[in-house]
């Protein structure tokens, strides 16, 4: 924290970027809360029960709290929202989500995002933050189809990287995001999402975003299995969270509870964490019984 604020710039995330005159960094995290209006939660979501557990108290009833973390919780396959009922009951939950790399985002270049919170004047009030010149921010009181979306197309971003890393070309790509698409709707809708949120920025926005392009380290996770290396080689050379590792566990289980179909995601599954190679999760995809490009879209 020291060396941020000293040399104003974060060198090993967005290097060259430097932090905005307006912004101090603050390593107690007790006067954090306690001088802040407003707190936005920028945690791995391995750490944001931890987190959040911790802040909690130093927060009084009036100061707003949304977070900008994607995934589920490791072992009980919860949504963020959940954990945020949990800790503080009655108070809104309110996520930003959408298709955003933060070095894009640093440097200014356009990007749209979604602020969902089950209270419409919260959602106003976080967007109002970040709205800017180069920055767009929509409200949604979806937060359920918000937190789904940014979960699984995480999951579906290594499997595009797989695809990809194997050679499989724009084809393979383009069917493997429009198939992912239908898991997601699926799970989505499943545990009380709206479709339409899942076709927005959260969803259909986020999911082409990582995976086409190899700023999404999920992405590049795949990309990496394809060709052979050891997934703790590959997070280790990477240096930074990877929510859709974590993630492919969570949400296999959380489809598997819903009885819900996703058979891209298990595939992915079975290659982090059951030994399988890619080129036998591909071809356990490809020999699946032919079906209605209609069928499976809703539960």
């Amino acid at each position: 924290m020291a060396r941020l604020a000293h040399e104003r710039v974060h060198t090993s995330a967005l290097p060259g970027i430097r932090f905005p005159d307006g912004l101090e960094i603050e390593s107690d995290l007790e006067r954090a809360c306690q001088t802040a209006d407003g707190l936005l939660l920028a945690v791995p979501s391995g750490a944001f029960r931890a987190v959040l557990r911790a802040i909690a108290p130093l927060c009084d009833d009036q100061t707003t709290l949304a977070w900008a973390t994607k995934g589920l919780e490791s072992g009980t396959h919860k949504r963020l929202s959940e954990i945020h009922a949990e800790i503080r009951p009655g108070r809104p939950a309110t996520v930003l989500t959408g298709p955003s790399f933060a070095r894009e985002v640093a440097a200014g270049l356009p990007t749209a995002l979604t602020v969902a919170s089950d209270d419409p004047a919260t959602a106003e009030t976080v967007a109002c933050w970040l709205r800017g010149e180069r920055l767009r921010i929509y409200t949604s009181d979806d937060v359920i189809g918000a937190e789904i979306g940014g979960a699984v197309k995480n999951v579906l971003a290594i499997a595009a990287g797989i695809s990809d890393g194997l050679g499989f070309g724009a084809n393979a790509r383009a069917a493997l995001i429009t198939r992912g698409l239908a898991e997601l709707l699926r799970l989505g809708i499943a545990v009380g999402g709206r479709s339409e949120t899942l076709m927005g920025l959260s969803g259909v926005g986020d999911l082409v975003l990582t995976c086409t392009d190899d700023l999404s380290r999920n992405r590049r996770v795949g990309l990496a299995l394809a060709r052979g290396r050891s997934l703790g080689d590959i997070i280790g050379e990477l240096g930074q969270a990877v929510e859709g590792v974590a993630s492919a566990r969570e949400v296999h289980a959380l489809a598997g509870a819903s009885h819900i179909d996703m058979p891209i995601t298990e595939q992915v599954y079975q290659v982090l964490f059951a030994g399988r190679s890619p080129e036998a999760a591909v071809a356990a995809l490809l020999s699946r019984d032919p079906k209605t490009e209609a069928s499976g879209l809703t539960p």
